[in-house]
């Protein structure tokens, strides 16, 4: 069996063949255009036809590459970026280089047989491109408000729009009839940015349209669910890329980081949540989640679920415990104690600490 570890970049890929103990057969460079594919392709068949290719998952840069391979009937192993520093850090050679990081990836994908498998993009990196798309005009339009919001506190300190209102038209023709015979630049980019956010409204609109008529037959089971709209379901979907690349719910929960980790020793199981995983992904199953019907009454406590623990009851304020009968007006007495030691002279060989001889150590030099 041989591997060919790929390290991908926008203007070329190298790639490392490896056999299966991880050592190095040979490595090529390549152009990342489909001629340079074609004959890497080409190269490649003289290992054999039990050959798997490794590339780091940096689709943006690897995906006319795997097009390129899959259409060829390869097969391609998707290699997180987080096993390579294991691998690049575990060899013998320092350094960095495009030949190491190919390397690297290789023996990471010998390392780990589980990787997801590439495959063709469908109907989810459609689905994905236009939430992105949507997600950069609403962070723009959020801009530009907080920009019309400075200009039209320049321009009258003593008004300024409602909260979470200039999104809508109403807000817009106030605005306007405002600024309206108010000459000066700082009017006239208000007016510029009331017109901007006006058409990036539109836009996002028309993209929140379109999401919802492509996600509606390809996820109708997401939006079933009680709390999970159009955008929500898309965002999963997206994220998702094909639920059906993860070998079982528990990889899936991995994935998203919703699985807990186990954080204990000894005889005492304990778990945290997980700060890994795809975060969008998470947020978006967080803010899906369905609230629990109130057919469904609280757990009663049992023998199983663990008793609150008992706290010691509070100390009595200070005003109370001058207002109470029993308090004494008498100062307290020093508790009684070791004295106090400071740290021992080392310059005086077997010198005893102050406070246990009563005398000062000696100063002097030997």
């Amino acid at each position: 069996m041989v591997i060919l570890g790929i390290d991908a970049h926008k203007r070329s890929h190298t790639v490392v063949a490896v056999d299966e103990l991880g050592c190095q057969l040979a490595v090529t460079t390549v152009a990342a255009t489909t001629p340079a594919h074609v004959e890497l392709w080409e190269w490649a068949r003289g290992f054999g036809p039990g050959r798997s290719w490794a590339v780091e998952d940096c689709r943006h840069v690897s995906r006319r590459l795997e097009r390129d391979l899959l259409g060829v009937g390869e097969r391609i192993t998707r290699v997180p970026p987080k096993l390579m520093a294991a691998a690049r850090s575990s060899a013998r050679t320092y350094g960095k280089s495009d030949p190491i990081d190919a390397l690297a990836v290789a023996r990471a994908a010998l390392r780990e047989p589980g990787l997801p498998i590439a495959r063709l993009d469908g109907p989810e990196r459609e689905v994905r491109l236009l939430v992105d798309h949507r997600e950069d005009l609403v962070s723009e339009r959020v801009r530009i408000m907080s920009r019309l919001r400075w200009h039209l506190h320049e321009l009258d300190p003593g008004w300024e729009p409602a909260p979470r209102s200039l999104d809508r038209a109403k807000t817009w023709a106030t605005i306007e009839a405002r600024l309206d015979g108010i000459e000066g630049l700082v009017a006239r980019l208000a007016r510029n940015l009331v017109e901007r956010c006006r058409q990036l409204t539109v836009e996002i609109n028309a993209l929140h349209g379109e999401i919802t008529a492509m996600i509606t037959p390809l996820a109708p089971a997401l939006l079933a669910v009680c709390g999970c709209g159009p955008l929500t379901a898309a965002k999963i979907v997206a994220e998702t890329a094909g639920v059906d690349r993860f070998r079982s719910a528990s990889a899936y929960a991995r994935h998203t980081g919703t699985a807990p980790l186990p954080v204990w020793s000894s005889n005492q199981p304990r778990h945290r949540l997980s700060r890994t995983g795809n975060r969008q992904l998470n947020a978006a199953l967080t803010a899906s989640r369905s609230p629990r019907p109130a057919a469904i009454p609280a757990l009663e406590p049992s023998s199983s679920v663990a008793a609150p623990r008992e706290t010691a009851p509070a100390k009595p304020s200070a005003s109370y415990a001058a207002a109470s009968p029993t308090s004494s007006t008498e100062p307290s007495k020093p508790t009684k104690g070791p004295a106090y030691a400071p740290p021992l002279d080392t310059g005086a060989i077997g010198a005893k600490p102050f406070g246990l001889t009563g005398r000062k150590p000696s100063t002097r030099p030997l």
